[in-house]
């Protein structure tokens, strides 16, 4: 697979994805205006995957930044890091993307934007502080890997429609236990529609898990490739198979990472019983082995 061969794949993934998230919440739209029986919603439900798309496509790098809570991090601030990134992007034959610093103890890091043109990189201070040089030219070449590949897009655009439906399914599920506790005062309610309302309770929560398996399949093959890719920027494997274990070693959950913007860092920044139920990365051993196999030398 070549590199145009791979930016090409991603742009069509985006579309598809896209699609098929705006069919979701058109679902989940269609389901609430029969159990509520008010075409209106549907309409609405369509006006929100309209405009949740366009926000995914052209906001969604400002809004994985607001959300990690990440501030600007200037050339004067971090001369050593702005070198490093620059060199980098050189190599993978990409422009600067902007840098910003999480201020978290934990170490990961993130990539967003776009395109190459509108991308971003965000690093925690705990990335900084603990990483050597070869290590840290890992991680960003990993994240550089994303905003080639044009990951970036598919990533930030699964995060928002993924969110928006989980929570668009959500404020209507609890419409519907209201409006179900005040219609079951007032009327007895046939055994048709008690059935139709079962299948859209069904429908309703099924919806946002099918987003969340598509957001965790999508995430875990671009990691697999951001690994292969890094290595043939920065020449240097061990740098990144250190990086990896180091951060694999880490206890400490960043705080603020949740499920909509976990499969966006460089490794699960979720610990604990979610984060292991809903793993948006392959286990860190599996990608430190492909790395060693020397699969990086076999993806372009």
């Amino acid at each position: 697979m070549t590199y145009y061969t791979l930016v090409g794949k991603n742009r069509r993934l985006s579309a598809t994805y896209l699609l098929i998230f705006l069919a979701l919440v058109l679902v989940v739209g269609w389901v609430a205006a029969r159990i509520f029986d008010s075409p209106d919603i549907l309409l609405i439900a369509g006006v929100v995957a309209i405009v949740q798309g366009i926000v995914g496509w052209y906001a969604s790098d400002t809004i994985a930044i607001a959300a990690s809570g990440a501030q600007p991090l200037t050339r004067e601030e971090a001369p050593q890091l702005h070198a490093v990134v620059e060199t980098l992007a050189l190599g993978a034959h990409i422009p600067m993307p902007r840098l910003f610093v999480i201020e978290d103890g934990a170490m990961n890091a993130f990539a967003t934007g776009r395109d190459p043109k509108h991308s971003a990189i965000a690093v925690t201070r705990g990335l900084l502080n603990n990483l050597n040089k070869p290590e840290l030219e890992g991680v960003l070449a990993h994240e550089m890997a994303h905003i080639g590949n044009e990951d970036i897009r598919l990533m930030s655009l699964v995060m928002v429609l993924a969110g928006t439906i989980t929570l668009l399914s959500d404020w209507m599920m609890r419409s519907f236990w209201f409006r179900d506790r005040r219609s079951n005062d007032s009327e007895g309610g046939g055994q048709l529609q008690l059935l139709f309302v079962v299948v859209g309770i069904v429908l309703l929560i099924l919806a946002p898990l099918v987003a969340s398996l598509i957001q965790l399949a999508i995430s875990r093959k671009r990691e697999f490739l951001a690994d292969s890719t890094a290595v043939l920027i920065t020449r240097n494997p061990d740098g990144l198979v250190s990086a990896l274990r180091k951060i694999s070693g880490d206890p400490d959950p960043l705080d603020k990472a949740n499920r909509a913007t976990a499969h966006l860092y460089f490794s699960n920044p979720l610990h604990g019983g979610f984060g292991r139920l809903f793993q948006t990365h392959p286990p860190i051993e599996e990608r430190i082995a492909a790395i060693q196999a020397g699969s990086g030398q076999q993806t372009f």
